[in-house]
């Protein structure tokens, strides 16, 4: 699944790309893939005849905000979502699932192989956080001010469940997934299973710096691909090649050269070097 570096690598394209150009208008071969409104005749004509003024991302979700105050454009990839910009003559994917048109032959296109991927358009005057109701769960972006140590202590204490769970819960960290849990918990030095309330404040302080240093790392490789993300102009990230821990089971460390081990906690895999991270939190 796409996550914030993946996510954050399409939003720097599109606005690269999409904005001040009008939509001319949209092809939805995949109903479902609107969420709202939920008539797709409605959500053509909401966005025809609109440009993009600029895109911004809150955790995993990408909001364009449309010109003339004409509302939002919603864009949730979950597993398998793509955004591609491309000719309009470029041969159909067969996971194709929704077309925005444009000037000079171009075109937005939703790819979608799992289709669990959602878009939306929100009127002008409605709140989106009442249409895209996931935006409301979300916790502070790590790139934000407020993703302070005391913040996140605070997110953290008393809770009796792994930090690894817990980072995957958006109502937690906005943003973050299992990549990225796996990467910044081996930079800070602590092991997957570790409850959250047996952290000290020190070594919060370290996951915070790690998870803030490994998501700038990936985006700044364009994300990371494993299986089906692109960004917006069809190319691979790179960040799988120098990741520290994540999908790498069985090979060396990079720093010690013990073999990277991999658990499953709470259904999802985890990888972890033994001796790099421990317990406490604090690297041997």
């Amino acid at each position: 699944m796409p996550e914030l570096p993946e996510v954050e690598t399409v939003r720097r394209g599109l606005n690269q790309l999409t904005l001040n150009q009008e939509i001319t208008g949209g092809d939805v071969l995949l109903d479902r893939t609107i969420a709202y409104p939920f008539s797709v005749g409605e959500f053509v004509n909401g966005i025809e005849k609109n440009a993009i003024a600029t895109w911004h991302r809150r955790g995993k979700y990408l909001l364009a905000e449309l010109s003339s105050s004409s509302g939002w454009l919603g864009v949730h990839l979950r597993m398998t979502g793509q955004l591609l910009w491309l000719d309009r003559d470029e041969p159909l994917h067969k996971h194709t699932r929704v077309r925005l048109f444009f000037g000079e032959h171009q075109e937005l296109r939703f790819v979608d192989q799992r289709t669990f991927g959602k878009i939306w358009w929100i009127p002008p005057g409605v709140a989106v956080e009442s249409i895209m109701t996931g935006l409301a769960k979300l916790a502070a972006d790590p790139f934000s001010p407020e993703f302070t140590v005391e913040y996140l202590a605070n997110k953290l204490q008393n809770r009796r469940r792994p930090i690894k769970t817990a980072l995957l819960d958006q109502s937690l960290v906005a943003g973050l997934g299992n990549i990225y849990a796996d990467e910044a918990l081996f930079k800070s030095g602590i092991l997957p299973e570790t409850l959250c309330i047996d952290l000290q404040l020190k070594q919060i302080e370290l996951l915070r710096t790690a998870i803030i240093q490994v998501l700038e790392t990936s985006i700044e490789a364009g994300g990371t691909t494993f299986s089906n993300f692109l960004n917006v102009k069809g190319t691979n990230g790179n960040y799988g090649g120098v990741a520290w821990v994540y999908n790498r089971a069985g090979e060396p460390c990079r720093v010690c050269g013990t073999a990277i081990q991999r658990i499953r906690l709470a259904g999802r895999s985890s990888h972890f070097c033994s001796q790099c991270q421990t317990l406490r939190g604090v690297k041997s």
